[in-house]
């Protein structure tokens, strides 16, 4: 029995995978800078981490929105 529910878990998880709110609409996905403002899927931001500067971008991996690092050292104007 248990390892039927765990290979009925292992198929369906793609399909349990969207993010719904309330009355089943799907949210949306975003990544937030250090000031919890929203950057969207997508978006590039120069990051600080340990001392290091990069740029990063917002993406998605494995249904959660994560920081990448696109680029070393950041663009300045």
């Amino acid at each position: 029995m248990t390892r039927h529910l765990l290979v009925f878990l292992l198929i369906a998880s793609p399909v349990l995978g969207d993010v719904t709110g309330p009355g089943g609409k799907v949210q949306d996905c975003y990544c937030t800078d250090k000031s919890g403002s929203r950057i969207e899927l997508g978006q590039t931001i120069c990051m600080q981490v340990d001392g290091r500067m990069f740029m990063a971008q917002c993406q998605m991996s494995l249904n959660v929105p994560m920081w990448r690092e696109v680029q070393k050292g950041c663009l300045s104007s």
